[in-house]
């Protein structure tokens, strides 16, 4: 289903496709490019009638919502109009670099956060400090690592809208059969409730996939066991230490143990949850609203992970909005453009019908927010984890990480030999992306 509207299929598309356009950066275009313009004064835009292009990703459940958010920016005023252009992620961060070094790109847009090294690279966006600092927004109001996450090279490319991650779904009929009522908190709990299930008929109650979210949920377990992926300069892979390995043990101890059905392939998971084959999925936030409306029979409850290493922690990400650059700058386009993304991030507790979480604070203590199935999942907030703002890490993932964990989860590999010729090969490419991105920004 959607990561914010990107299908588990199109993911390896979508990585591969960033990271190609990025390995292209450094002869994309030399000139400069125009920054963020005048600064919007107290009193807000008060030009001439302009009309903006938004561009974004998001084509599954999260667009209603935000197209709702367009919708009332238009109607609470009546000299700016904007006209939002969804595109599936696996092909939008190609078009949108395309379009802006053409000069046609668009005034404003959403990406992830894991994204911006990337397009500050190929200079498809600009440094918002400056903006940030207009539009009175605090690093105060948002979670510290999602905060930090929008900084490349000393520079701010992105404002955090929401933050979304891996959660634990539970089929509670299923738990009520094995007599449990909780979500379990640690992995001895988890391995006590798997087994508990599996007495009570259950035959198969958790579901490791070998792709997709199966690195995530490597990911979440490697900081769980204090790992880190990569290197934050940029400079190597670090995901086979020796807790890269025990999160991919841990893995396929599942499946050697019979909880997890062998060779589950991408979507098996959640499907076989959503059709009560499972009694646990680790998957994203952006489910909530499919579970709810295609399988409105299904009773289950959300929580974070349970802690299986020594500490908590969850693979996360951000959609941050952005500035696109522009080779004709326009002081009342680009005033305009502020005004909706002041108006974006005053009102993004209405994001949450997207099934996401708000990253500001105080939208998070919206009443209907705190009512949301995703509201569980934001008292864990200050357990997620981000990737490091490296350009082209998604094309370095792709390549290495995912194929090594889907290796190992197929047992094709073990997991120790996996992971270090993956890392070796991963190490390989960030060093060539570091001499070909060097000076890119300069």
């Amino acid at each position: 289903m959607a990561h914010g509207g990107v299908s588990r299929r199109d993911f390896l598309a979508l990585t591969l496709a960033a990271g190609a356009g990025a390995a292209l950066a450094a002869c994309a275009n030399p000139t400069p490019l125009a920054a963020t313009g005048p600064a919007l004064t107290g009193g807000g835009y008060d030009g001439p009638p302009v009309t903006l292009q938004y561009w974004n990703g998001f084509t599954g459940g999260d667009g209603p919502a935000m197209r709702q958010l367009v919708a009332d920016f238009n109607n609470s005023q009546d000299l700016i109009t904007v006209r939002m252009n969804v595109v599936q992620w696996a092909q939008y961060y190609q078009r949108v670099v395309a379009a802006v070094h053409a000069g046609q790109g668009p005034d404003i847009g959403a990406m992830h956060v894991e994204q911006l090294a990337t397009q500050a690279v190929r200079r498809s966006i600009s440094p918002l400090d400056d903006v940030v600092g207009e539009l009175g927004i605090s690093e105060q109001e948002y979670p510290a690592e999602v905060w930090q996450a929008g900084i490349y090279e000393g520079k701010r490319y992105g404002i955090p809208l929401d933050v979304h991650s891996l959660g634990s779904y539970a089929n509670t009929a299923l738990l009520q059969k094995a007599g449990l009522s909780a979500q379990p908190a640690s992995g001895e709990e988890l391995q006590a409730n798997l087994a508990a299930l599996m007495a009570a008929g259950v035959s198969t109650p958790f579901w490791v996939p070998n792709r997709w979210p199966a690195h995530l949920i490597f990911l979440s377990l490697l900081w769980q066991f204090g790992g880190e992926p990569y290197a934050e300069d940029g400079s190597a892979a670090t995901f086979d230490s020796d807790a890269g390995v025990q999160a991919l043990s841990w893995m396929t101890s599942q499946i050697q143990q019979g909880f997890s059905p062998p060779n589950v392939a991408p979507d098996s998971q959640y499907t076989a949850f959503k059709n009560g084959d499972g009694a646990f999925t680790w998957d994203g936030i952006w489910q909530i609203n499919d579970l709810e409306s295609t399988a409105p029979d299904l009773k289950w409850k959300l929580a974070p992970l349970p802690t299986v290493g020594t500490e908590p922690a969850v693979w996360a990400n951000s959609h941050h909005l952005v500035l696109f650059r522009s080779r004709r700058p326009d002081d009342n386009r680009l005033l305009a453009s502020k005004e909706f993304l002041k108006f974006l991030v005053e009102n993004s507790a209405a994001w949450a019908g997207a099934g996401m979480i708000p990253a500001r604070s105080q939208a998070r203590e919206d009443p209907d927010f705190r009512a949301s199935p995703q509201a569980a999942i934001a008292e864990a907030i200050g357990s997620m984890r981000f990737l490091p703002p490296i350009a082209a890490v998604g094309e370095v993932q792709a390549q290495t990480l995912e194929t090594a964990v889907s290796n190992a989860v197929l047992g094709a590999a073990e997991p120790q030999a996996a992971l270090s010729a993956a890392a070796k090969q991963a190490t390989a490419i960030m060093q060539s992306n570091l001499r070909k991105f060097e000076g890119v920004l300069q």
